[in-house]
């Protein structure tokens, strides 16, 4: 049975409560719930090498605003949003450097599974060609919806687009999957 998000946001907003009233342990237990999503998150944008660093800044902005959060979305939600836009301003900053940005198959998030046979693990792998063909958004989109299981509402909010072209992005990244897996 799915984890309802109200418990999530309720458990949330005590610990944020505890923060503000200066219990430093509230801190380490929001990190400890959100850290390996936004992690996970991070490496699916491409900044594998980075997601600790990018995970460990999402924190401590998060934390040094956590007086504008203003729980109308999940903290998830929320943070996904800040490193998100870390991890673009990394980006933009590698550029004007004149850095190379490339994204390549172990920039995509996986699981591995001991118990996986060979077909499974061929079947991975294909999926992994077909996600990392897909646009920088439909990979973004495609990630927070499958491996995050969020809402077209979140990823709109985290994306800074509309729920609808969040559902778009998402259809059109479902297809091109398909359509790479059935070939």
């Amino acid at each position: 049975m799915a984890a309802d998000p109200r418990d999530d946001a309720a458990l949330d907003a005590a610990l944020i409560a505890r923060w503000q009233r200066g219990d430093e342990r509230a801190a380490r237990e929001l990190v400890d719930r959100h850290a390996s999503a936004v992690a996970r998150f991070v490496s699916s944008l491409g900044a594998r090498e980075e997601a600790d660093e990018v995970t460990q800044d999402t924190f401590v902005r998060a934390f040094g605003a956590l007086e504008t959060f203003r729980a109308d979305s999940a903290l998830r939600t929320w943070l996904f949003t800040i490193a998100r836009r870390l991890v673009l301003d990394r980006r933009r900053a590698r550029r004007r450097r004149g850095d190379q940005v490339e994204v390549t198959e172990e920039d995509v998030i996986t699981t591995d599974n001991p118990l996986d046979s060979l077909v499974a693990d061929e079947t991975r792998k294909r999926l992994l060609r077909a996600v990392d063909r897909l646009t920088k958004t439909q990979r973004e989109v495609f990630t927070l919806r499958v491996t995050e299981g969020l809402s077209y509402r979140e990823i709109a909010e985290i994306t800074g687009s509309t729920e609808g072209a969040a559902r778009v992005h998402y259809h059109h990244a479902m297809r091109s999957v398909k359509e790479f897996l059935d070939a």
